[in-house]
């Protein structure tokens, strides 16, 4: 496994596999999820086998923070919604974020109409979500909502 290395603000990636529906890959303690293809129903154990590697990373302890990146995809339907809730309790867990990028005008109106458009910042490139996250190392935090509150 490659190391962390910073030059000129960039982050260089350590990790990078695919499981099922995502990509994974490492940038310090955010693990940056990349979906590699719609996530319809249909999809459930795709989803799940995704699921599984991302939930094991976190149970290994060296990731915080996780950026889901949707630049692939233009859906995604109830069980991945579901897999983002239980993603993101996990990771509140342990004073960890998560936030979106690359989401198409499709999944936005889906995060909209679940009202779940507020839980979670969204930035248009994964560039972006990465600054934010690492915004925690220079004491700036990303606003959070609690979910008890959106539901």
């Amino acid at each position: 496994m490659q190391g962390i290395q910073r030059l000129n603000n960039k982050v260089d990636f350590t990790m990078a596999t695919t499981t099922g529906a995502f990509g994974i890959e490492r940038a310090g303690q955010t693990l940056v999820v990349t979906v590699q293809t719609d996530l319809r129903e249909l999809d459930f154990r795709g989803v799940e086998a995704g699921a599984s590697e991302i939930f094991d990373q976190l149970a290994r302890g060296a990731v915080k923070d996780v950026v889901l990146d949707f630049r692939n995809t233009d859906y995604y339907g109830s069980t991945a919604l579901g897999f983002f809730v239980k993603l993101w309790k996990r990771l509140k867990e342990r004073d960890g974020r998560m936030a979106f990028c690359g989401v198409s005008a499709h999944e936005r109106e889906i995060l909209k109409v679940t009202n779940l458009d507020g839980l979670w910042p969204v930035y248009a490139t994964r560039e972006e979500a990465l600054r934010a996250m690492q915004a925690r190392d220079d004491s700036r935090r990303l606003p959070r909502r609690d979910m008890d509150a959106q539901c």
